[in-house]
């Protein structure tokens, strides 16, 4: 067995997925910073955006980054849970029935335009989100050591859209949207497209070997009892705020400390910070309240009270 890995490897992990990404999607450093942070802390991702600003191409760029299994689903009104999942099929040969694997049983899996497909479809990815297993037909079924899911949707007050149940969007450990680039990086994205698109030509800078080994060094990285106790008095906040019906659960608390734990790994320091926790706290935790009805109507959001509450509590020196 070789040597275990360190802080300043993975950090070079790290610099190589990320300029490789950014290589092909412009204009979006931070976003990618989020999404491979909650790649390593073992999460799930959720893109949310008008058309056309690169959510699919974000994902797949990820995908091809990586040399692992790639699958991607469609999200359409007809699709079906076996869709996702897979079926039996009898054999008549061997009088069995033999399972057919889904699309889930995959390393990365795009789950694109998440929101067009019926509540009870996009439910049957919650277990495989949860517990990297499926159980069909009373068979419980492991998924593989690497599995994460990238969901893209559009936003809820375009036709032909189904909000995320509560369940499914406490499933995803952030919601990032990636608005319009600047003007000079629409001009990039014109001339990398003059002749093929950029993603022809993107290959693999890592494996799954040295994306596990990252993982395992997580645990390592410090978080004092000051930042933890930090984490826990901004989610706390969240169930006693004005117009919120239901606030973060201990699941974003989990979610916060993971990702800052890699953004300390990417920022070659070994210890999470405040400025880790501020820089998260949004992206993991906004998408998970549910405001009643007159907080929504006055024009409040997930967002606006985070940061209210953020402003509200002093960080740790």
């Amino acid at each position: 067995m070789g040597n275990p890995i360190t802080v300043m490897e993975s950090q070079q992990i790290y610099k190589n997925l990320h300029n490789n990404i950014s290589s092909v999607i412009k204009g979006q450093s931070h976003s990618i910073r989020l999404m491979l942070a909650v790649l390593f802390a073992d999460g799930h991702v959720l893109l949310e955006d008008v058309p056309g600003t690169g959510k699919t191409t974000l994902a797949k760029a990820l995908a091809r980054s990586i040399n692992a299994k790639y699958q991607r689903i469609q999200f359409t009104p007809d699709l079906l849970p076996s869709d996702i999942l897979g079926v039996s099929i009898f054999d008549q040969g061997s009088k069995q029935f033999n399972f057919h694997q889904g699309p889930v049983f995959t390393n990365i899996l795009l789950a694109d335009e998440i929101n067009r497909a019926s509540p009870r479809t996009q439910s049957a990815l919650l277990e495989a989100m949860a517990e990297s297993q499926v159980s069909i037909e009373g068979n419980l079924h492991k998924l593989n050591d690497l599995f994460f899911v990238i969901a893209t949707q559009n936003p809820v007050e375009f036709h032909g859209t189904y909000p995320l149940p509560e369940a499914q969007m406490d499933r995803f450990t952030v919601r990032l949207t990636l608005g319009y680039v600047s003007q000079d990086d629409e001009a990039d994205i014109l001339a990398q497209q003059n002749n093929h698109h950029p993603l022809e030509n993107l290959g693999a800078c890592i494996n799954i070997g040295e994306l596990l080994e990252f993982k395992s060094l997580l645990p390592s990285v410090r978080m004092s009892d000051d930042i933890k106790n930090y984490v826990i008095n901004i989610v706390r906040a969240t169930r006693e705020s004005d117009g919120v019906m239901i606030g973060a659960s201990p699941r974003a608390s989990i979610a916060l400390m993971k990702t800052a734990q890699a953004l300390a790994i990417f920022d070659g320091t070994g210890f999470v910070s405040p400025d880790h926790i501020q820089e998260l706290a949004v992206p993991v935790i906004a998408h998970r309240l549910i405001l009643d009805s007159q907080s929504r109507f006055s024009g409040n959001s997930g967002r606006k009270v985070i940061k209210n509450i953020m402003e509200s509590i002093p960080a740790p020196v």
